[in-house]
C-alpha cells in the first residue's frame, strides 16, 4: 500500500470521528470562547469542517504563503450548515486524495513572503498540513467540549461519557 493509499482509508475514517464530535458541538455555545486569544467554538467548529477542503486546494498548489493566511472562519449558522460543509469538504479531499497520482511526490513549500520557511514532498505535507493539522483541532474542540459541560464523543477509545467498547 502507498502512502497515499493509506492516507485515503485514514481519512475516510477519521472523517466519520469528526463528523460525531462536530455534532457534539451546541450551537448554543458557538460564541464560547476558552480565552480572549482562542478561537470560539463556532469558529472552530468551521475550521475543522472546512479544513479538509481547503487544505487540499493549498496543497494542490506549489506553496503556501502563511503572510497570505485568512482570518479564522465565522462559526456556522446552524449544525446543518456545519455538517453538510463538513461532509462536502471531506468528499472533496477523499477525491482530490484519490487523483494525486505522481504529484504525490513533488515538492511542496511553506512560505513567508519570500522567505522559504520548509520545503517537502508533497505526500509529507499531506501528513502534517492536512491529517496532524486536522486532528489536533479535533482534539483541540474535545476540550471545548469538557470546558463547556458538553459530552465528548469517543474518539480513539472511552472517554468520562462515552464508551464504544460496551
Amino acid at each position: 500500500m502507498n502512502p497515499i493509499e493509506a492516507y485515503l482509508a485514514e481519512f475516510e475514517q477519521e472523517a466519520a470521528t469528526t463528523r460525531r464530535v462536530l455534532a457534539a458541538a451546541p450551537v448554543s455555545k458557538y460564541d464560547w470562547r476558552p480565552h480572549e486569544k482562542g478561537m470560539s467554538m463556532g469558529e472552530l467548529c468551521s475550521h475543522i469542517a472546512h479544513a479538509p477542503a481547503g487544505m487540499t486546494q493549498v496543497l494542490a498548489g506549489d506553496s503556501l504563503d502563511v503572510s497570505q493566511i485568512p482570518p479564522p472562519d465565522e462559526a456556522p449558522a446552524s449544525k446543518d450548515v456545519l455538517l453538510a460543509a463538513h461532509d462536502e469538504a471531506t468528499r472533496a479531499c477523499l477525491a482530490w486524495m484519490s487523483n494525486l497520482g505522481e504529484k504525490a511526490g513533488e515538492m511542496w513549500r511553506l512560505t513567508n513572503g519570500d522567505e522559504e520557511l520548509m520545503a517537502m514532498p508533497r505526500v509529507i505535507a499531506i501528513r502534517f498540513f492536512l491529517l496532524n493539522h486536522l486532528y489536533h483541532h479535533r482534539g483541540q474542540l474535545t476540550t471545548y467540549l469538557r470546558s463547556v459541560g458538553e459530552v465528548v464523543p469517543s474518539v480513539y477509545g472511552p472517554t468520562a461519557d462515552e464508551n464504544p467498547f460496551e
